[in-house]
């Protein structure tokens, strides 16, 4: 499970919705919840996606904002979690090139789903350990 405060998840949307007709990007970091199998979400770190195909549907998240972020979180309780990217006009499903690009099976992945701007859809998935296929992780929001 995936638990994430409402206003961090609301902050992926809002990005999500200004960077249409492109994808956004950017990373999760936190830490494991109280519950077995439970992810906190503590942090949302917003990339640029420089992606050198076509940022309507695919991303990369900066190398920078990775490092940067890794550092921060040295010596810390918290790791990078997963990630998070939009699909503007698509649903909130991992497509074929998000399974190319899931090299991390420890990662998990949030999507947002925008239509005509506006964002409609957030789910979570894990990469199955294989690599074969993605599974959806339940969302949990909670209050800040």
């Amino acid at each position: 499970m995936l638990t994430i405060p409402q206003t961090l998840l609301e902050r992926i949307t809002e990005a999500a919705e200004a960077a249409f007709p492109y994808e956004c990007c950017g990373l999760l970091a936190g830490r494991d919840g109280a519950a077995k199998g439970e992810t906190l979400v503590t942090r949302m770190v917003p990339s640029p996606n420089v992606t050198e195909t076509q940022a309507e549907d695919s991303f990369e998240v900066d190398p920078q904002v990775r490092f940067d972020l890794m550092r921060a979180l040295d010596g810390t309780d918290e790791r990078i979690v997963g990630h998070y990217h939009s699909h503007p006009g698509g649903p909130a499903m991992p497509s074929a090139t998000d399974l190319k690009m899931a090299y991390e099976t420890d990662l998990i992945w949030v999507i947002v789903a925008v239509k005509d701007g506006q964002a409609v859809d957030a789910r979570a998935h894990g990469v199955n350990p294989d690599r074969s296929a993605f599974h959806a992780v339940p969302l949990n929001l909670i209050a800040d």
